[in-house]
Order: structure tokens, then C-alpha cells, then sequence
């Protein structure tokens, strides 16, 4: 008897998994893997924020054309949308820091100079609403 979860589903839930995998691996990771890892995740063109974002795009169009149908409440369509919009915002904010993340992944050589120690700073923290 043949598995009837669609190509598809299986897709989103292997992804999910390893996305699970993924986050373990990074929090056990040493410093400058960790860094190289999220640059990776975070990248807004080739990444796996900016490759959700474009899925959620994709997502919008397709819940519009179900709403439109009345297959869908509209809400679920401009959630959809509100979600694609928020997570390319959010591409758009790390995008400013990938190189920040980029130079803490390289590996530091004789030829850079010393090792700078880390300094200490207050997080600040923002809150959108």
C-alpha cells in the first residue's frame, strides 16, 4: 500500500525536521560555526529566511485565489500576506548585520593581527506593535 500523504506535505515535513536538526546543531556549534550557519539561514536572497518569505509569497497569491473562490475566508489570505510581508521585513533588517555575521565566521590568522577581545554591550531591544 502506497504512503497517500502528497509529495508535497512530505516536503514541508523533512523540512521541518531538519530545520529542527539544524537548531541543535547551532546551539552546540562553536562560535564561529554558529555564525557561518546563521549568515547562511539569514541570507535574504539565498537563505532559508528569504526562501520562506518567497514561499509564503507564493502562499499569499495561492489562499487569494482560494478567497476569492470562497473556498477561503479573506482573513486567512491577508494573514498569509501580513506573514510574507513581515518575514521580507525581517530579511531586510538581518541583511543590514550579514556582514557583521560574515566576519565573525572567517577564521582569524596571524596575518589579521591579535585577536580583539569581545566587548560588552547593552541589548537593546525592540518591539514592533
Amino acid at each position: 500500500m502506497t504512503d497517500p500523504t502528497p509529495f508535497s506535505v512530505g516536503v514541508a515535513d523533512d523540512i521541518a525536521h531538519q530545520l529542527g536538526q539544524l537548531s541543535e546543531l547551532i546551539s552546540q556549534a562553536p562560535p564561529r560555526e554558529a555564525a557561518q550557519a546563521l549568515a547562511r539561514v539569514l541570507d535574504c536572497d539565498t537563505g532559508l529566511l528569504g526562501r520562506m518569505a518567497a514561499l509564503l509569497d507564493t502562499g499569499s497569491r495561492i489562499t487569494r485565489d482560494h478567497a476569492e473562490s470562497g473556498a477561503l475566508r479573506p482573513e486567512v489570505c491577508l494573514a498569509v500576506g501580513r506573514a510574507a510581508n513581515d518575514l521580507h521585513e525581517l530579511a531586510a533588517d538581518f541583511d543590514v548585520h550579514a556582514e557583521d555575521l560574515n566576519h565573525l565566521a572567517q577564521p582569524r590568522t596571524a596575518a589579521h593581527g591579535p585577536v580583539p577581545k569581545p566587548v560588552a554591550s547593552a541589548m537593546v531591544v525592540r518591539r514592533r506593535r
